[in-house]
């Protein structure tokens, strides 16, 4: 493997509107991972640093990109998770895309208040919608009123036409769900150096997901794997040498690590039992009744929130939940306060009219239960699958009222799902209704997950940039400070 060269803006003493620094977010890197197989990432360590820093807690996307971005942690930008219970609109909502969710100043508000004409862009890392970044782009499907979806990407200001006219439209079906792979990352990574060619931003944030995947379908002890990590390092290396010889610095980060799995917990099925949870009835099946169930959980990853409707039943509901099997911790207000979660009060709610406190108190669950290793959390709050809703069979991130990683495997029980899928596309395209229902009601598939508090070399990591000055980084939040160090502010 030839060495990388040197960037041709190293930290020498210039205008900091002169320096242009790109962090790139390889999801799911861990420092025990940069090895023989990864070697572009380990050259780039050599000649920079590699530091594990400590994560944050949940281990989860959203909330980790958020403790980069704002130096604090969720009880005060308010990411709990990929998803929380609006209480004010009694509705579970998961991937939103709007900036306003985040509070705290975001590194390129601080940049751009100490340097003025400072420009940042954002490709792909989350909350990229109604955003203060100069330039966004981020996956954005178009939904007709009669059912149609047309898969595509959104760019502020509309940039994404040109770009695509040199690279071609973006792979959305390898984004995520069964066709999830290293094609979205390399078009990614070609789009991040035909944007910076465009804009010449000073800092560029770039998300490459591919290791998620693979790691959660197999777990990250299955052989193919490192075709994985072979695979994101190149892509990882091309675009550091695209970078660097137009000028940029390069700063690798990554969000959590992936630990393997064996099995799943119902936590909904369980409450449901207790009589807690209730359901609606539609269409034949049963949704989640938010509103009058005593208890119900969203489920995310290795943690769910759990919201109780009556804060005398608090302690009921922990004492059912610590007596589940596969759950290892059950967290109240105190706890919470002391993963950084929450400040510590239970949160506010109109139906007693209790103040509302910081924005993590606000939206995280009365409780939050943590699954033991080697288990995770399933959204499923059904007892029978010829009851369950017609999205659990499809890919639906935003109408499923949790996470749900089973997207990524199509039915094996289905026979000829090729033609089946064809024949649905067929009916789709000519204008008729139909459920692309391939996905299974099978949580045991999974493999791997992540979203507990990681060990120091299991976890995420930084890596450079170079000519790093002051002290090295030893949690996730002091991402923003390292940038922030090596623009001067």
């Amino acid at each position: 493997m030839p060495r990388l060269p040197r960037p041709q803006s190293s930290r020498k003493k210039r205008d900091p509107l002169q320096r242009h620094l790109a962090v790139i977010n390889v999801v799911g890197l861990t420092p025990e991972l940069v090895g023989e197989d990864t070697p572009a990432l380990r050259e780039l360590s050599q000649r920079t640093f590699l530091q594990p820093v400590k994560g944050v807690f949940p281990a989860v996307t959203t909330t980790a990109q958020s403790s980069m971005l704002t130096g604090l942690l969720p009880r005060d930008h308010g990411i709990v998770g990929n998803g929380w219970y609006f209480r004010e609109l009694d509705e579970i909502g998961f991937w939103k895309q709007s900036n306003e969710l985040v509070q705290g100043e975001k590194i390129w508000q601080f940049l751009s208040r100490k340097l003025p004409g400072f420009r940042t862009s954002n490709l792909f890392w989350w909350y990229n919608m109604n955003t203060t970044v100069d330039f966004s782009i981020t996956p954005k499907p178009h939904y007709g009123a009669d059912g149609k979806k047309d898969f595509d990407v959104y760019s502020y200001p509309q940039f994404h036409k040109e770009i695509e006219s040199k690279i071609g439209k973006f792979p959305f079906f390898t984004f995520w769900g069964p066709k999830a792979g290293i094609e979205a990352s390399q078009w990614i990574a070609r789009c991040a150096v035909e944007e910076f060619k465009i804009h010449r931003p000073n800092l560029q944030l770039v998300y490459l997901p591919h290791l998620d995947y693979n790691m959660q379908k197999l777990g990250p002890a299955h052989p193919g794997v490192r075709e994985d990590l072979r695979q994101i390092d190149a892509v990882v290396g091309e675009l550091v040498r695209e970078l660097e010889s137009q000028g940029t610095d390069c700063m690798i980060v990554s969000e959590y690590g992936i630990s393997p799995v064996y099995g799943s917990v119902s936590i909904n099925r369980a409450l449901r039992k207790a009589g807690l949870l209730n359901v609606r009835e539609s269409f034949r099946t049963e949704l989640l009744d938010t509103g009058t169930s005593e208890a119900f959980a969203v489920a995310d990853h290795q943690i769910a929130h759990i919201y109780v409707r009556n804060r005398d039943r608090i302690k009921e509901v922990q004492g059912l939940l610590q007596q589940m099997e596969g759950v290892d911790s059950v967290i109240d207000a105190k706890g919470m306060r002391s993963m950084g979660l929450t400040d510590g009060k239970l949160s506010g709610r109109s139906i007693d009219g209790i103040a509302r406190s910081s924005p993590g108190t606000d939206r995280a669950g009365d409780l939050v239960a943590v699954a033991r290793p080697g288990s995770w959390f399933d959204y499923y709050y059904w007892l029978d699958d010829d009851r369950a809703p017609d999205f659990a069979r499809t890919v639906d991130i935003h109408r499923k009222p949790g996470y749900d990683p089973v997207e990524m495997f199509t039915d094996p029980k289905k026979r000829l799902l090729p033609a089946r899928i064809a024949w649905k596309l067929l009916k789709k395209k000519l204008g008729f209704r139909m459920l692309m229902d391939v996905i299974p009601l099978r949580p045991d598939l999974v493999k791997g997950s992540h979203g507990r508090m990681s060990e120091l070399y299991k976890g995420p990591l930084v890596i450079g940039p170079s000519g790093h000055r002051g002290n090295m980084p030893s949690r996730l939040t002091d991402v923003f400070g390292v940038i922030q160090k090596y623009f001067g502010a």
